[in-house]
């Protein structure tokens, strides 16, 4: 996915958020060498860490690799420390086929 139109559908996924209730707390959050985290929103007590994935179908969801998730855990943890951070947390989804969302929360169970 091309920058550009990786920061359209970031944002679009921030508005999403915004208008449901999410206050978005950082976007891009780069942890060291581990990855990005696209958006960090939180929704009542418990932070949600967004991976934002978009395509032609629905089939976005596999650039979701073991090795994608790992890094996004790790990235999740180095946060959480950097930040000293003691918090309920969720690791969620956002997929995006063309301009259809489907949302797939804590996607690491």
């Amino acid at each position: 996915m091309s920058k550009s139109k990786g920061n359209y559908f970031e944002d679009k996924a921030s508005d999403y958020l915004s208008s449901n209730g999410y206050l978005i707390i950082e976007r891009n959050f780069y942890a060291k060498k581990l990855g990005e985290i696209d958006i960090i929103a939180k929704k009542g007590e418990v932070y949600h860490f967004v991976e934002v994935k978009s395509g032609e179908s629905f089939e976005a969801v596999y650039n979701i690799t073991p090795s994608k998730l790992h890094k996004l855990l790790r990235s999740v943890q180095y946060y959480l420390k950097y930040k000293d951070l003691d918090v309920d947390y969720c690791i969620d989804a956002m997929i995006y086929a063309g301009e259809e969302l489907e949302i797939i929360e804590n996607i690491t169970l």
